[in-house]
Parts: C-alpha cells; structure tokens; sequence
C-alpha cells in the first residue's frame, strides 16, 4: 500500500514528517519522523516505523508489510530545505512568483492557495526537466 507523508516544517523550524492526514488509508496508527533537516526527518520516520513494527510484535499483531511511502513536501518545508541552493531570486525567475511571496510562505506568514503551490510545483519540475538536458562537451 502506498502512503503518503507529508515533510513540513514546525514552529521551532524543525522538519516534521506525518502520514497525510488528508486521506484514509485504514491504519490504526500513526508515524512521526522529526529533525532538524529533512534527511533526519526521513531517518526518525523509518525509526517510528521499525519501532510500530516492534510493538505490534510484542502484542502479537500482524503489521502490514506491503507499506510503500512517498515522502512530499508542503512548500514552506521545501523553500526551507532547499534555501541554502536555490535562492529567493532564483525561485522568483523559475516560477514567476515574487520573492517577498516566496518569503511569506517560507516563513509561514502565509499559506499558498493550491493554484499557487501548482504554479510553483510547475516552475520547480519545468526548470528539473530543463536540468536534465543538460549536455557538457
């Protein structure tokens, strides 16, 4: 089963990872990565996932194993794990969103509307794909 996990950023600008609680995936627990970067994150997630999996032993019960997880971003976790590459200016020019915007949501002054978080996603894979075809002679 694939399930996906959100990586976001907390108040204490610390990256938290957390099943997505937008959709229903008839798990009877829950999983929380936490760090202070997104690769910590990710690490204390699987921890909390082999811990579940010890519990449900020790009580005697099956633990699913067919789980497959995608980890996605919210963009104030992304801006954040990537500001030290991929500049505000930078970002402005890949998505045509303003950098006082971009700072906004960064800093979690604002939360994007989804046709902005689209627009940005957009941009990010269109400059991706634009990398990709890079050649060196």
């Amino acid at each position: 089963m694939k399930i996906d996990v959100i990586i976001e950023t907390a108040p204490d600008k610390r990256f938290e990872a957390v099943i997505d609680p937008d959709k229903e995936y008839g798990l009877s627990f829950g999983l929380l990565g936490e760090g202070h970067s997104v690769q910590e994150c990710i690490d204390d997630f699987y921890v909390s996932v082999a811990e579940m999996k010890e519990l449900y032993a020790k009580k005697g019960k099956v633990f699913p194993e067919d789980l497959e997880f995608t980890f996605k971003y919210d963009v104030a976790s992304f801006l954040a794990h990537y500001s030290d590459v991929l500049s505000l200016s930078g970002l402005e020019k890949i998505t045509g969103i303003n950098q006082r915007q971009l700072s906004h949501y960064l800093n979690g002054v604002k939360k994007p509307r989804p046709e902005t978080i689209r627009k940005i996603e957009t941009g990010i894979h269109r400059f991706a794909n634009e990398l990709s075809q890079v050649n060196f002679v």
